[in-house]
């Protein structure tokens, strides 16, 4: 009867084991595929931004500056390698992009070309869809974090392999400031 007592316990220890592992292995690869999608639409962007460009630089040949600074936030973005590099010069490239628009604000022709507003609603539904893939992102981090921490899987967490919380895509402080100030472009 002992013995029957001692393989049910240890079934049962074995099951709950199981199903933490199988919980952290799952909430992991939900939050790798999460990364992986804004990496999606991230490169999205990167491939609409030069068509963009050149499309403003036919009407406003006067401001280089904008459209260095655009390629070169473009060019940290892509070699970004952390995810708070990423996320910084993600933000860096979105205040960019603010100017090439303000920019292209004081060209009346330039918006109401075809091309044009073509690029910029691709561009707008490129970027909803950012904010959604970094929303799901750390939704799934935020899961896998607490899972991690919470009793009793913490106890196991770091004997699984799972020793370290994963990062948010997050803004820092200097970067909200600059979203929530616009973008100001003076002749």
């Amino acid at each position: 009867m002992t013995i029957v007592i001692i393989i049910v316990v240890l079934v049962v220890l074995a099951a709950i084991f199981g199903a933490m592992y199988n919980s952290l292995v799952r909430l992991n690869v939900r939050a790798n595929e999460a990364w992986s999608d804004i990496t999606v639409q991230l490169k999205r962007r990167y491939d609409l931004i030069p068509n963009l460009i050149n499309t403003v630089k036919g009407y406003a040949t006067h401001e280089k500056s904008v459209f260095e600074n655009v390629t070169n936030a473009r060019a940290n973005a892509l070699n970004a390698q952390t995810i708070p590099e990423q996320a910084k010069a993600e933000n860096q490239f979105q205040e960019t992009l603010k100017s090439l628009f303000a920019v292209a604000e004081n060209y009346p022709d330039l918006k109401a070309n075809e091309n044009f507003k073509a690029l910029q609603d691709e561009l707008v539904d490129t970027e909803d869809k950012i904010q959604a893939s970094r929303r799901f992102y750390n939704t799934v981090v935020r899961d896998f974090n607490t899972k991690r921490t919470v009793f009793p899987t913490n106890i196991f967490a770091g004997m699984l392999g799972f020793n370290k919380d994963k990062e948010f895509f997050e803004l820092d402080d200097a970067e909200t400031a600059a979203v929530q100030n616009p973008v100001e472009v003076k002749f």
